[in-house]
């Protein structure tokens, strides 16, 4: 049988050749492309017609979101799985409305890695027991896109002029749409509301 061919995407150089060197001791898995950016993924894809990709969640350009949206449109024979640091329940939502097959932990034991690709190559899903079973305990994000585009905007503090220009909003569209996130949220300032949401994966960031 022929080996199965992937493709690494993670911007830590570390990480991704030590997953490529515990992949490649599975004598039918075969890494054929490395990239550190999500913007690379697809390009990659592209001209090594990987069948599994492996995407972190946190990378330059692209997310790992996105980025397997795209890939899914330009690649669809090609599955993906996430495997990412960070294990928040409305990432793997997420991940999973953008098309992955898989969502797991970068602390999984190389062997269970290996049957996961195995597994998602052949057309099933795999997901982190823990982290499925907290997803479904969460829900979904209560925030709107716009409310989520205001406190990702919001990271990075300013005013609410900056984000206002930042945003190309209203200002009194920009309190209104922070009023209603931290009310959500349950949250009594700003910055508590990003961090709530960054929490819950509502958001994307470290």
């Amino acid at each position: 049988m022929s080996s199965i061919r992937l493709l690494l995407a993670d911007d830590q150089a570390l990480v991704r050749g030590a997953l490529a060197a515990l992949l490649a001791l599975e004598p039918d898995l075969e890494v054929v492309a490395e990239v550190g950016s999500g913007d690379a993924v697809v390009a990659a894809a592209l001209e090594s017609r990987p069948d599994v990709a492996l995407l972190d969640i946190e990378m330059p350009g692209l997310d790992g979101i996105a980025a397997t949206a795209a890939l899914r449109a330009a690649l669809p024979s090609c599955r993906v799985l996430v495997v990412t640091t960070f294990g928040r329940p409305g990432y793997l939502r997420r991940a999973m409305e953008a098309g992955a097959s898989g969502f797991v932990v970068k602390d999984t034991p190389a062997a269970q890695l290996a049957d996961a690709v195995r597994r998602i190559r052949a057309g099933l899903r795999v997901v982190d027991p823990a982290l499925a079973a907290e997803s479904l305990a969460s829900g979904s994000s209560p925030l709107t896109q716009r409310e989520s585009d205001v406190l990702g905007a919001a990271r990075e503090g300013g005013t609410v002029a900056d984000l206002s220009r930042a945003l190309h909003l209203s200002e009194g569209t920009v309190r209104n749409h922070l009023s209603s996130a931290m009310g959500k949220t349950g949250a009594r300032t700003r910055a508590e509301a990003v961090r709530i949401a960054l929490e819950n994966g509502w958001l994307l960031g470290s």
